[in-house]
């Protein structure tokens, strides 16, 4: 099962890619209002605010550096469960930040201290269980399915 979900954790930012660049193309979970140059006024939003391209920067973070980071955490000695934690750990905490530029849903507002968001609070347990896991994992230090980047050559002189 650790193989499995170590295996999906290469997957998921993939989805979550697509996913994020869907919600922009269809102008969903946008930015809070801001000033800044890259600030974009979307058509669907009665407001007419220049707004963060929330969805941007999470199809970056949550997509492609999240891929990238698994991609070459696959490729080192680990232990099983181990790229699945580190995935919940770097999306949650991907999240979290994000969550500081994006407009909270009108029906919920701001769920704790007046600044945290319900994708905040929803987040941290995320990250939680991802660093716990991945503490369990290296203490167990339990042997993953690393499989070969490519067929070993053959050592010299053997036939």
């Amino acid at each position: 099962m650790g193989d499995l979900l170590d295996f999906a954790a290469l997957a998921a930012p993939i989805g979550l890619f697509f996913g994020r660049m869907g919600n922009f193309i269809g102008q969903e979970l946008w930015g809070r209002p801001t000033d800044l140059p890259w600030a974009m006024v979307f058509p669907a939003d009665p407001s007419g605010l220049a707004r963060h391209p929330s969805q941007l920067y999470e199809a970056v973070l949550e997509g492609l550096v999240v891929f990238a980071v698994i991609y070459f955490y696959l490729n080192i000695k680990r232990p099983r469960w181990a790229a699945a934690a580190l995935f919940i750990i770097l999306y949650g905490s991907f999240r979290f930040l994000v969550e500081f530029a994006r407009e909270p849903d009108a029906h919920i507002g701001f769920d704790l201290f007046g600044w945290l968001s319900r994708g905040q609070l929803l987040s941290l347990p995320m990250i939680i269980v991802g660093v716990v896991v991945i503490v369990w994992a290296y203490k167990k230090d339990l042997p993953s399915a690393n499989l070969p980047k490519s067929p070993s050559k053959p050592a010299k002189g053997s036939a």
